[in-house]
């Protein structure tokens, strides 16, 4: 199991706007790939600052080779959308890991 974490920074005049687009478009463009089981959407607490509030969107892929398929057929689509929309307005990072172990 892998998790595709992608942490935001998102600057705090279009923060409403940019939440609902995620919980209603954005989020659900990921599960609609097929390639995700599950996600978590989170809020970074201690993070706020005069650049903005920071979120980590958390989805579970059940492979490499699945998550390989999401890379090549839908990243760079998903992540040209929230990049079109929101241009200038956030920073972001991505973090690919390895479930250990989980409950």
């Amino acid at each position: 199991m892998l998790l595709y974490n992608i942490t935001i920074k998102i600057d705090h005049k279009i923060q409403e706007d940019w939440l609902g687009w995620m919980k209603e478009n954005h989020i659900p463009a990921y599960l609609a790939t097929g390639l995700f089981t599950e996600y978590k959407f989170c809020r970074i607490l201690g993070d706020e600052d005069e650049l903005g509030l920071s979120y980590a969107l958390q989805l579970l892929c059940p492979d490499n080779k699945t998550f390989q398929i999401y890379q090549q057929l839908h990243s760079r689509r998903l992540q040209k959308a929230q990049a079109d929309r929101y241009s200038e307005k956030y920073v972001t990072f991505r973090t690919i890991m390895e479930v250990v172990s989980q409950s």
